[in-house]
């Protein structure tokens, strides 16, 4: 579809759109902002590239989901992926949603569901976001500590030199000339000594 007319810039776009500016626009970009961060300086902390590939795993089985479905703007429910994933990282959590319902998180895509369902909107984008999101936390986290398990999903070395920092060598000496006025501070005998 996108192909054939070398409209590709459409495979990214389509995340960027939220329908018209509204109720239902300001939520999802709330929650957009508020999952993502949340993911990315909780269990995406210093894995950088771990992250993007996640965005980029979640994006690529969207697109071809979204296909099946008829789907052509995808960015509701990649906010629904991103709530998925967090929501089943952090079991724990005890959520309240307008004051009205108390639950854990794992509930929380499907509480967003059933709201997104009174707003008269269509759960099939919410049930993709769903569906994405567990697909990826099934084969991150469920998969790789079941008997005979391992890991499928694996960052590519590209991601990882682009968005992660190298680990500093414990071993490393600096050169002289990189230590400040040349010398070795430090190193020398006591004062007075």
């Amino acid at each position: 579809l996108y192909l054939s007319y070398f409209q590709i810039w459409r495979l990214i776009t389509n995340y960027l759109f939220f329908g018209p500016v509204g109720f239902n626009f300001l939520f999802n970009m709330i929650f957009l902002y508020r999952y993502c961060r949340m993911l990315e300086e909780g269990s995406f902390r210093g894995r950088t590239a771990d992250f993007v590939f996640m965005f980029l795993f979640g994006g690529l089985l969207m697109t071809l989901f979204g296909l099946f479905v008829n789907l052509v703007f995808l960015g509701q429910a990649f906010t629904i992926m991103l709530v998925y994933v967090w929501s089943r990282r952090n079991p724990y959590v005890r959520m309240n949603f307008f004051g009205l319902l108390i639950f854990q998180a794992p509930f929380l895509p499907w509480v967003l569901m059933g709201f997104s369902l009174l707003l008269g909107n269509s759960i099939i984008v919410d049930l993709l976001g769903i569906a994405v999101g567990h697909i990826y936390f099934f084969l991150e986290d469920v998969f790789p500590n079941q008997p005979g398990g391992g890991r499928l999903l694996r960052t590519p070395s590209v991601l990882k030199a682009i968005f992660d920092t190298p680990e500093d060598d414990p071993n490393y000496n600096p050169l002289p000339e990189e230590r400040p006025g040349g010398f070795a501070w430090g190193e020398g005998q006591r004062l007075g000594g």
